[in-house]
């Protein structure tokens, strides 16, 4: 289906250079929801965790070298041990979550049902900083794999770690998706890299042919202390240090949760079964390569690079043709995971922050897709949080670390006292079990967070700890913020419609039902227009149901229509002057485009609301007979001067999306079917003749409704390729399950309605 072109209006020279960077918009029509079996599911979402293993156990030894000496190696399997007893705890806990929360989950889901909005907030900075946090230390592990291999690239390790993050946000800005094969490969392709390895392994101990480093002879190398007791003051502080290290292994295992609504049906079936594989994949690869360090004595660098993995590989793989080959694919597909572990919090940042914005604590610039679909501004705030990281700490794995595993066991911890709560609050079958296991989650997690506040203060976690309870605190006076504008802006019971005596034709552009909105028809009445409608532009099927329902619930509007017109691009200027265009065709037609605009304070009004009004205001106004009237309204004087309450407003109940006796063809037809039993008869919309029958099959752009105080009347105007035309239903006030940009085909009698021509009562039915 070819959409109409928007006319007149010139691109300016900002869009024209964004369609060349980024590629032509998507239209929002192609926006699909893939689903997941269990084996791509497992390939796409645990990239982030399942890459922890290449860097967890190293980061234990960079803690324990120091101080233990040669010891630390015996010291590292019973630390490894802890970690993993951790991972089995928070997994328990993560099963019942992706049971449950089907739709989406994690920590800020759960901690909004079940803790509170100050518990939430604390869920959403924590997971935020963790996102952040994953794309700066995956990609600058990522580039010291490549190092590892090519050695005369340390100098340049902070460019290639920036190199890595530029690629993946213009890669996630042009609309790379969080689903595909592409996305799964380099999963798998490391586990079977490190499978070989350890079978190598495995096969060297049993000959007894399994070298081992001398980590005083290795130059680079952290400094090897010397033994010492282990009940000591700054033993025990180090083994917690070298725990709070370990734990970083344990990042990403919250990503199923985020994703189970990304499951095939049963979804929590299917999350919680890929879970658990998950987190045995994890365990084990943690457990081999500790086991290994351990055997070879493999030793962290300085400067991060040689890695330990990456000596593993070479005292496994042996220096024949097939070990050396093995060694660049370990080397290869390691870096590829890290990069593709950086690559999912591009998915899932924008869409946490999304979620978060929709609930009021975050701007709703958050909300908005951008030019290809993906939300752009969340991309872009992930980007430049990440990069700002990698420049303060030079790139460095082992600073990185030191801001990471706090956010991640705040979101374990919330998560478990969140679901015991659940459990506790609700008694269903196995109540005592799932209260012990998520408190004893919850606990487990909030010792550790306070382990790692302590010993990882200095290095770094004061900063998170300083900022995380600002952030909270922002976020939860920009909500106050929002929810006392939309109070002043609600619609109250007491508004009266006001008079009005006909002349010229006026138009509102609504994008809600308010204050404003009334105002602004109150506004139009006074203009004594021969007219009034109303339009709104569909950009969210989901918003435009809710206008469309408190339009026709509300009796100060029970005498002007509102028109729904498709917007798939999302460009608005460009749909109102091509709804300006065509409804002045007549030479006698002026019309007088009104838009409310919502008046807030100087600077909090600029950083939480768009300036879309003056967006549209501006071309219209070039356009002749064509008035643009900016209509405003001081919420922030309605805030003074009412000091209304800040109670949220409900949102509406969802509405099915068919009724009984409605015609709808499956979504399991194929994409080449034209259409159904009378297909063989369509015609194109231009060869349509007044006084003849034609059968049609076009896009809906638009469906108008007749005012409330008026005779039943629904009009949708469908379009093809070659031109369009009008259906007018008589005698109701909607077609059930008809949407703007839903494919429709109808048939019947051909008239005349001003000049146009309509098909009046047609049999229909939507094809999608």
């Amino acid at each position: 289906m070819v959409l109409k072109e928007h006319a007149q209006l010139k691109d300016p020279f900002t869009y024209r250079l964004k369609k060349a960077f980024l590629g032509n918009p998507l239209n929002r029509h192609s926006l699909s929801h893939q689903r997941l079996s269990k084996t791509f599911a497992l390939g796409i979402l645990s990239s982030d965790c399942i890459s922890s293993s290449a860097y967890g156990s190293e980061q234990i030894l960079l803690a324990l070298l120091p101080a233990f000496g040669l010891a630390a190696f015996n010291i590292l399997m019973p630390m490894t041990a802890v970690v993993l007893a951790v991972l089995v705890i928070v997994t328990f806990s993560y099963r019942e979550v992706v049971q449950i929360y089907t739709k989406s989950g994690g920590a800020y889901v759960v901690s909004r049902d079940n803790l509170g909005p100050l518990f939430s907030q604390i869920a959403a900075v924590a997971l935020m900083l963790d996102y952040i946090v994953t794309v700066a230390i995956q990609s600058s592990a990522g580039i010291d794999a490549i190092i590892s291999t090519f050695t005369g690239l340390q100098p340049y390790k902070v460019w290639m770690t920036l190199a890595v993050i530029a690629l993946l946000t213009f890669g996630n800005l042009r609309g790379v998706k969080e689903a595909g094969a592409a996305f799964a490969i380099p999963t798998y392709l490391f586990v079977l890299s490190l499978v070989t390895v350890f079978g190598m392994g495995v096969y060297r101990i049993s000959m007894g042919t399994l070298p081992k480093f001398d980590p005083n002879a290795l130059h680079g190398a952290v400094a090897i202390g010397q033994a010492k007791g282990l009940l000591n003051f700054a033993a025990i502080f180090i083994l917690l240090r070298a725990f709070a290290n370990g734990g970083s292994s344990l990042t990403g295992l919250e990503a199923i949760s985020d994703g189970v609504s990304l499951f095939r049906a049963p979804e929590g079936v299917n999350a919680r079964k890929t879970l658990v594989i998950m987190s045995t994949i994890l365990g084990s690869l943690v457990f081999g390569v500790s086991y290994f360090a351990h055997r070879t004595w493999a030793t962290p660098y300085e400067t991060g690079t040689p890695t330990v993995i990456s000596q593993i590989a070479r005292a496994t793989l042996g220096s024949g043709t097939f070990g050396s080959v093995m060694f660049y694919v370990v080397q290869g597909t390691t870096m590829l995971i890290l990069i593709t572990g950086a690559n999912t919090a591009f998915s899932g940042f924008p869409y946490l922050v999304n979620f978060v914005a929709n609930d009021g604590f975050l701007p709703r610039q958050l909300t908005k897709r951008g030019h290809r679909l993906a939300f752009s501004n969340g991309i872009i705030l992930l980007a430049v949080g990440a990069v700002s990281l990698v420049l303060i700490t030079g790139g460095s794995v082992n600073h990185l670390v030191a801001f990471y595993a706090l956010g991640v066991f705040t979101g374990f911890a919330l998560v478990g006292f969140g679901m015991g709560k659940r459990a506790l609050k609700n008694k269903g079958k196995g109540w005592v079990y799932k209260v012990g296991v998520n408190w004893l989650s919850g606990t487990v997690s909030a010792v550790i967070i306070v382990i790692f506040a302590v010993v990882k203060f200095t290095e770094g976690a004061w900063v998170i700890l300083a900022i995380t309870p600002i952030l909270v605190f922002g976020l939860i006076k920009l909500n106050r913020q929002y929810r006392n504008e939309q109070a002043a802006l609600r619609v109250g019971a007491g508004e009266n419609r006001a008079t009005s005596i006909t002349r010229h034709d006026a138009t509102i552009l609504v994008d809600a039902v308010d204050l404003a909105t009334l105002g602004t028809v109150r506004y139009a009445r006074s203009l004594k227009p021969r007219k009034i409608n109303a339009v709104h532009f569909v950009i969210d099927d989901l918003h435009a149901d809710e206008i469309k329902e408190a339009w026709a619930t509300n009796p100060a509007l029970s005498d002007v229509a509102i028109e729904f017109i498709d917007c798939p691009d999302r460009r608005l200027p460009n749909a109102a002057v091509d709804y300006a265009i065509r409804t002045t065709q007549s030479p006698d037609v002026e019309l007088t485009l009104l838009l409310p605009r919502r008046a807030y304070s100087a600077v909090l009004g600029r950083l939480l609301h768009d300036q879309t009004a003056d967006e549209i205001a501006k071309p219209i106004s070039q356009l002749p007979r064509v008035v643009a009237t900016i209509v405003p309204f001081d919420v922030t004087r309605v805030l003074a001067q009412d000091d209304v309450q800040s109670d949220p407003i409900p949102s509406s109940e969802e509405k099915p999306a068919t009724a009984p006796g409605l015609r709808r063809v499956s979504d399991e037809i194929p994409s080449d079917f034209e259409t159904s039993h009378y297909s063989e008869d369509l015609i194109p919309i231009n060869r349509a003749t007044w006084r003849r029958r034609a059968h049609v099959r076009g896009k809906v752009t638009a469906i108008r409704t007749a005012p409330s105080g008026a005779n039943p009347r629904v009009e949708i105007e469908v379009w093809d390729e070659t031109g369009g035309i009008t259906l007018q239903f008589i005698g109701r006030r909607e077609v059930i399950g008809l949407e703007v940009g839903s494919t429709l085909c109808a048939e019947g009698m051909v008239a005349e309605d001003s000049g146009a021509l309509t098909i009046l009562n047609p049999s229909y039915e939507i094809v999608i």
